[in-house]
């Protein structure tokens, strides 16, 4: 297997499985606190992260290597947290497709400065999935605030940098650059749930946040993969499809209504992809 396929495997792999978590951790959420989910999500992540670097008996990183993973683990913790504001707001349909539409953007625009521009038939693809992506995460709520638009936006430049960060710091390692970055979110989120004194998921819901948890770090891997075996703006672009995912997952358990547009969204995602991989 070439090392650009292996690259488009796993960043459609890290985007059904991102998407999955994201579905999972709706729910979970939904059921309990928010901050309480995403702070099972993350500490049950950390735990597998761990597991994975000892199994794997990873070499450990380099100062440098650490520091660019727990910028990563801020940054990429602050995104969230103005997604999750924006979504309380009720404009998903903002929200959404901003955050990633700017989160897939930001590499993009970094690698094109770093390494060049990718040839012709990719940037085509890398157009249409950023189409795919708005249509997807498209939902009927209508115009939304100034407020909420500033989150998204806030929210995809810590997305997007995160992206960038963590692939700084991989450099060759892919467990334990994302047990630092998770190590420092962790705190942050414990934190925050600390001062607004939010509950923790009862023993129903817990099984979903730590299923999140370990789909969430799944993706991570993933996206890491997806990025050493080939270009990072590739990378990026394929693992953002994954609201793909969790549309198809509402679809199928939630019985939940996919629109033509989305429809449509997932078609050119599809169209994307095969672009991509050329």
């Amino acid at each position: 297997m070439g090392s650009e396929f292996a690259s488009v495997v796993f960043g459609l792999s890290s985007a059904l499985v991102w998407g999955a978590g994201d579905f999972l951790g709706g729910l979970s959420s939904r059921r309990s606190s928010v901050l309480g989910a995403l702070l099972v999500n993350e500490v049950t992540g950390l735990l597998i992260l761990i597991l994975c670097a000892l199994l794997f008996q990873e070499p450990f990183p380099s100062n440098v290597q650490i520091g660019w993973s727990m910028a990563a683990g801020i940054v990429g913790t602050l995104g969230l947290g103005a997604l999750y504001l924006g979504l309380a707001t009720a404009r998903a349909t903002i929200v959404a497709p901003v955050s990633a539409v700017i989160g897939a953007l930001l590499p993009a625009v970094y690698g094109a400065l770093t390494i060049g521009l990718p040839d012709s038939t990719k940037q085509v693809g890398f157009g249409i999935a950023i189409a795919a992506i708005i249509l997807i995460s498209y939902s009927n709520q209508g115009i939304g605030e100034m407020r909420a638009l500033g989150l998204a936006i806030l929210a995809g430049i810590g997305f997007g940098l995160f992206f960038i960060f963590i692939h700084q710091g991989s450099n060759g390692g892919t467990f334990f650059p994302l047990v630092f970055s998770r190590g420092i979110a962790t705190p942050i989120v414990l934190a925050l749930l600390l001062w607004r004194r939010a509950p923790l998921p009862s023993r129903q819901v817990l099984p979903l946040a730590m299923l999140s948890g370990i789909f969430d770090a799944g993706g991570n891997i993933f996206f890491l993969l997806s990025s050493t075996f080939g270009r990072l703006d590739v990378a990026t672009i394929l693992s953002s499809l994954y609201p793909a995912s969790t549309v198809i997952l509402s679809r199928i358990f939630l019985h939940e209504k996919i629109s033509r547009l989305q429809q449509l969204g997932v078609a050119l995602a599809l169209a994307a992809i095969v672009l991509i991989a050329l």
